[in-house]
């Protein structure tokens, strides 16, 4: 199954359709998103996507009551299981929670945002994936992730250029 994955979208609609447009040429079959939708308009582009869409709340979604009326976005974590991975999802905001599920060893792959820096790295046998900021604003680079259960590799792609960020075999 091919996953795409973004976080920190921030409202910015014309980046949020080039991630729309990437997945949908990609045909992924699920999109996680790790928090920080902002507001429920976004919801005009992510209903684009030709995949479900599944995700968390992050520390600037204050419309939650409105994000899930449009998205369906009802929670800070979330557990999928995907061609046998077990995946959690949670905004990052808490450090202390993030390194608790990347060592618990429960989970192939623990998605985060937050920091809008994209970041793969190894937590003993968990792959931790920061797919950076869709929206661009913090680091001037817009970048979301895809994971490949298959290949089981991950890999992160600037929105821009199409250039590959970094890739990690699980």
């Amino acid at each position: 199954m091919l996953i795409g994955i973004m976080s920190d979208t921030h409202d910015n609609l014309p980046a949020i359709r080039k991630a729309v447009d990437l997945f949908n040429r990609e045909n992924v079959e699920l999109v996680i998103h790790a928090g920080d939708f902002v507001a429920p308009f976004v919801a005009w582009e992510l209903k684009k996507l030709d995949a479900p869409l599944k995700g968390v709340f992050g520390n600037n979604d204050g419309e939650r009551k409105g994000l899930y009326e449009a998205l369906g976005i009802y929670d800070e974590l979330i557990e999928l299981e995907a061609d046998g991975m077990k995946i959690a999802v949670t905004h990052g905001t808490n450090e202390v929670l993030v390194r608790a599920l990347a060592r618990s060893n429960l989970y192939d792959v623990v998605v985060v945002g937050h920091t809008h820096r994209y970041e793969i790295r190894e937590e003993g046998r968990t792959i931790l994936v920061n797919p950076g900021e869709v929206c661009g604003y913090v680091t001037g680079v817009k970048s979301v992730a895809l994971l490949d259960t298959r290949k089981r590799e991950v890999r992160i792609v600037n929105l821009d250029t199409g250039e590959l960020l970094g890739a990690m075999s699980l």
